[in-house]
Parts: structure tokens; C-alpha cells; sequence
């Protein structure tokens, strides 16, 4: 199962992050995966000048809850480097939908928090529903 779905439809390329049993909590595997699906629609727009916008979604019931239990358990453990390396790779995909030529928009509902609420800020509009729920908790 693909951790980020792409799918393309009227210019628009919609970007679905798809771990819903876990709220699309962010870790290495789901960071890496959006990095890629967004290098793919970059150089798609950069070839087919017809792609409007890309959407950033989550699938389930929220948005992102931020980082994977999991994650935060590993970065206990693991070393200045490594931390700092993982830190890295979430501020580069920031970084990489600040520099898509095209609109990013996050199309947030239930719950966008902590690095969750980073991605949507970090797009250049963000669209919610009347229930979803922003917030930085650390």
C-alpha cells in the first residue's frame, strides 16, 4: 500500500496522504514518499504546462495528527545525527512546496497538528472545513 496516492484529473494533481489507521501521522517512509509524489508532479508540470494546482489531502478521518508515535519513540533513541538528519527531511519537504511553480493547497478536515499543521502552513493556501482542528501542542 502506497503511502501517498497522485492522482491528476482538470489540471489539478491531488495528493492523498494514506496511512488513515494511523491519522496520516507523519514519518520517514510518509515524508519521503510526498518529497517523491511532488519531485513527479514538479517535472510533470514542468513537461505539461496544463497542470493548474496540486492538492495536498489526507485520507480518513484527519488532515496529519503530526508525528508517528513510532517516530518519536526512534528519535528517544536515536543520535544527535540522526535527529538532525530527520529534522532535515521534513524542513526540505517544506522547503519543496515552497518552491512548486505551481499553487499548493492543503485541503485540511479533521485534525492538522504539530508537523500536521506545518504542512498546511507550509502550502500556499489552505481551504478547511468548519471542524478541522489547527494546532502546535510541543
Amino acid at each position: 500500500m502506497s503511502v501517498v496516492l497522485s492522482t491528476t484529473e482538470n489540471a489539478i494533481c491531488v495528493l492523498t496522504l494514506n496511512r488513515p489507521d494511523k491519522r496520516n501521522a507523519l514519518n520517514g517512509e510518509l515524508i519521503a514518499a510526498l518529497k517523491d509524489a511532488l519531485h513527479r508532479a514538479t517535472s510533470d508540470a514542468d513537461a505539461d504546462e496544463s497542470l493548474r494546482a496540486i492538492v495536498i489531502r489526507g485520507a480518513g478521518k484527519d488532515f496529519c495528527s503530526g508525528a508517528d508515535l513510532a517516530a518519536i519513540q526512534k528519535i528517544a533513541g536515536a543520535t544527535y545525527e540522526e535527529n538532525v538528519e530527520d529534522a532535515r527531511s521534513l524542513a526540505e519537504l517544506f522547503e519543496l512546496i515552497r518552491q512548486v511553480r505551481v499553487p499548493v493547497i492543503a485541503a485540511v478536515h479533521g485534525r492538522a497538528l504539530a508537523g500536521g499543521c506545518g504542512l498546511a502552513t507550509a502550502c500556499d493556501l489552505v481551504i478547511a472545513t468548519r471542524s478541522a482542528r489547527f494546532g502546535y501542542p510541543e
